[in-house]
């Protein structure tokens, strides 16, 4: 059986993704909304809950280095999207939550990017082609088989 060139699955991957966030951006854009990295750590915040996130917690979380959740934050911080708290224990140390503002608008930004997504998706798949398609990138996020490697 022939190893399938890792390219061939990437570069189409690679580009409908790119393909998909562009459509999401672009609707995002045209509401007056957001863009997506605002809505990630919004989500993030929101999912927190009450405890919030220390910013190493939401680095970790949205893969940007430390430089750019603190841009990021103090953006959403200046639009009165996140507070931040005095971390007990650490005099430094912050927790950000997110504010009724904060809430809101990922909600709104939520209403856009579903159905962008649902718009730059949906009409390309049978519902069976697309269960088919999650379980096939979902082996990406699982290592692979010890007689594959």
């Amino acid at each position: 059986m022939q190893t399938p060139d890792p390219f061939d699955i990437w570069l189409p991957l690679a580009r409908a993704h790119k393909s998909i966030l562009t459509s999401v951006e672009t609707a995002l854009k045209q509401a007056g909304l957001p863009g997506l990295d605002w809505y990630d750590l919004l989500w993030e915040l929101e999912c927190a809950g009450d405890t919030g996130l220390r910013p190493f917690e939401l680095q970790e979380k949205l893969l940007l280095p430390q430089y750019g959740v603190s841009r990021l934050a103090d953006r959403l911080a200046k639009a009165g999207y996140l507070t931040r708290q005095e971390c007990s224990g650490d005099g430094r140390g912050q927790i950000l939550l997110l504010t009724a503002a904060g809430a809101e608008t990922r909600a709104q930004m939520w209403a856009v990017y579903s159905d962008a997504m649902q718009q730059a998706v949906t009409p390309h798949f049978s519902p069976g082609e697309a269960r088919r398609l999650a379980e096939l990138l979902g082996k990406l996020l699982r290592p692979a088989p010890a007689d594959k490697i």
